[in-house]
């Protein structure tokens, strides 16, 4: 699934689109960019992590609707910053945090359970 910028996304498609990339994909990336131009360097640094670890995994670009896309996201994660990891519907954590799990080994295991 990809969602292609249109610039005049409602929150209410936006809330749908956070929800259903949530809950189908085994590992989701909110991110600025895209996987193959990232944005901004917290989004580069979270798209290499995951991208050691697990093969297949959808991104997410907020950028078309950055302020709907960190209200939306605000449901499931509070948490305030981009970029965002959900693994099974359970948010994880920005780029901070997937450098930390990297750190201690735990990344791999976190992001294939």
């Amino acid at each position: 699934m990809t969602f292609q910028p249109d610039g005049e996304m409602d929150a209410e498609t936006v809330q749908e689109r956070v929800d259903e990339a949530i809950e189908t994909n085994d590992v989701v990336l909110f991110m600025k960019g895209n996987q193959l131009m990232p944005q901004c360097g917290y989004s580069a640094n979270a798209l290499e992590l995951i991208g050691k670890h697990v093969e297949e995994f959808e991104t997410v670009d907020v950028l078309p609707a950055l302020d709907a896309y960190r209200e939306a996201l605000a449901s499931h994660s509070d948490w305030e910053t981009i970029p965002q990891t959900f693994v099974d519907g359970e948010f994880v954590g920005g780029s901070d945090i997937l450098t930390e799990l990297d750190e201690r080994g735990e990344l791999e295991a976190t992001l294939t359970t």
